[in-house]
């Protein structure tokens, strides 16, 4: 049985004040709901603060991105060792913002995977179509070329212990989602790629969905098969909203 995860990807977002109450809210409320896997992705430069205020909570943290070089001259990269000395268990890989604003390529997020498991984290790999790929219908295609990168290098065992996360493009903060049943044909073929490999492997994955997920759509999308969870935006800034998603994802 696949454990629900959802994970607030918080983006460039936040002050010293407004962590500390969303940080003391999330405490609270969530305080008991051992179901779901909750994880908090702040900016790199609020990581050792955010680990300080979720000790001794349910709440794990994660980072948004990272370069795949350990040490050396990248002036502005975080290594994923220095994630890990800070307590980060998990990692944002290719989100759709790395891949068009920093034209990150499928080639370099899957030497980031590997970067990221030899360093003992957990990759969280998205994948996912523009809007004009979708209506072209190269959706399939697209997303089976991102997540075929980290299987040609790694192999399909890979994502043992690891997150893919399902984000139409098109849907990140625009307001629009994919219907549960879009959703689902896509989490469904994801999860029937590595099945082509590994039956086990498929059958453990965690699949989550990320695209403009809030309150009043997180429970009908957690009601697809093959659904596990949620990569959330804006809405894991407000903590009854974010609350409401990690709740939804009991059932």
């Amino acid at each position: 049985m696949r454990q629900p995860l959802v994970v607030g990807n918080w983006k460039m977002n936040g002050s010293l004040p407004s962590i500390s109450m969303l940080i003391a809210g999330l405490k609270v409320q969530l305080s008991g709901l051992s179901e779901v896997d909750v994880v908090v992705c702040p900016p790199a430069i609020f990581i050792d603060r955010v680990a300080g205020l979720i000790d001794e909570s349910s709440l794990v943290l994660g980072a948004q991105t990272a370069s795949e070089f350990d040490s050396g001259a990248y002036t502005g990269e975080v290594a994923l060792t220095m994630l890990n000395e800070f307590g980060c268990r998990y990692v944002i890989l290719g989100h759709s913002e790395r891949r068009a604003l920093f034209a990150e390529t499928d080639a370099q997020v899957a030497v980031k995977f590997k970067a990221a498991k030899e360093a003992g984290l957990i990759p969280i790999l998205c994948v996912g179509e523009t809007l004009e790929q979708r209506e072209a219908g190269q959706a399939h295609a697209v997303i089976a070329a991102q997540l075929g990168a980290v299987v040609d290098l790694l192999g399909v065992e890979s994502l043992c212990d690891s997150v893919v996360a399902y984000e139409p493009v098109w849907a990140i903060g625009t307001g629009k989602t994919a219907t549960p049943d879009q959703a689902q044909e896509i989490h469904r073929a994801i999860r029937y790629q590595v099945a082509q490999q590994s039956e086990n492997v498929a059958e453990q994955l965690l699949v989550v969905y990320g695209g403009s997920v809030n309150a009043g759509n997180s429970e009908s999308l957690f009601s697809m098969a093959d659904i596990d969870g949620a990569l959330v935006g804006g809405a894991s800034l407000k903590v009854d909203e974010f609350v409401a998603i990690c709740r939804a994802a009991k059932c």
